[in-house]
């Protein structure tokens, strides 16, 4: 499966004199927070491209991913990761351990907090896990469009008094306010060193995987609240067509023959709306014409499935 990318670099290509004047520089940045803090916008935002897919539901990102940026002269790597929560079931728990692993493994972390929600609990314990750490980490208050700014130096005091962050950056991901800022600095802050990715890739996850997210993000954006987080979708074929096209089969996975149903509707009407959105927006990802077929099953146990934990590149046993 051919890697997705922009089809033309990211930036203007480098003079002679910009890249004998500026080395290479090359790292990951991994993005953590509390659920809902704008992660996922925020890395569409940086890539200058859609890759995450964002709902107002939480927890809506199940595992990490890459997005990779060319900010002369650096390639940053962003790694998306799941909300931080409380856990309360082994799917839980395999996503906070594949966000802190992000962390972990990244140059640099961006602690976002929702400026409008401050300091709630689940930021909290990610506070406590930064400080137990020892870990120095960049701070973004996200979301700073929704909020008076003497709330903002207010809260950007409090989070300065519980963790060691430097700097912190005020920013709106949906806006795009104060994200050129926090870019400049994450440029300065990487390493030196050759870049590690093709300098038209945007992401490491195979399209068949970034296809499946953009059906799970219809089904979440038009089922809202009348089906559980119980469902996954994985892509079970993929066809490149002699005409350019693609021929694309994802199966929808519940646990139950009752979301079966919410999810077909009746008379199959809502799972054609959910097809046809899903197939507009990947003909946009993808710039081709998209055949799109869509089929619901039963797995009650999925949750608790290896080989389904393993598709969506989680740890079973954390």
């Amino acid at each position: 499966m051919p890697r997705l990318s922009t089809g033309q670099n990211s930036t203007p290509p480098e003079t002679v004199d910009e890249a004998q004047a500026a080395p290479r520089r090359c790292g990951y940045v991994a993005l953590i927070g509390a659920p809902n803090a704008g992660k996922s916008t925020l890395l569409n935002r940086l890539v200058g491209r859609k890759l995450a897919i964002v709902t107002p539901k939480p927890q809506t990102t199940r595992t990490r991913l890459l997005g990779i940026a060319i900010r002369s002269p650096a390639q940053i790597i962003y790694v998306d990761t799941p909300g931080i929560f409380a856990p309360r079931r082994r799917f839980d728990r395999a996503m906070i351990a594949a966000a802190w692993s992000g962390a972990e493994d990244a140059d640099r972390t961006v602690l976002l907090v929702d400026a409008a929600r401050g300091v709630e609990r689940d930021t909290r314990r990610i506070l406590d896990r930064l400080a137990e750490r020892g870990q120095e980490s960049i701070l973004a208050l996200n979301k700073i469009d929704l909020v008076p700014r003497e709330s903002l130096l207010a809260l950007a005091d409090t989070l300065s008094r519980h963790g060691r962050f430097d700097p912190i950056f005020m920013i709106s991901g949906r806006t795009g306010d104060g994200v050129d800022d926090l870019t400049r600095y994450l440029v300065s802050a990487l390493p030196q060193g050759p870049w590690l990715f093709p300098e038209d890739q945007l992401s490491d996850m195979p399209e068949r995987v970034i296809a499946a997210e953009v059906t799970r993000e219809q089904v979440f954006l038009q089922l809202r609240d009348e089906l559980p987080y119980g469902s996954t979708i994985e892509t079970e074929g993929w066809e490149d067509r002699k005409d350019g096209s693609a021929r694309i089969e994802q199966v929808i996975f519940v646990q139950r023959p009752s979301q079966r149903a919410i999810i077909l509707g009746e008379g199959g009407q809502r799972i054609k709306a959910i097809g046809a959105r899903a197939r507009r927006e990947l003909e946009r990802l993808l710039g081709r014409r998209v055949h799109l077929f869509l089929f619901v099953k039963v797995r009650e146990n999925w949750v608790d499935d290896p080989e389904r934990y393993a598709a969506l590149g989680l740890d079973y046993n954390v």
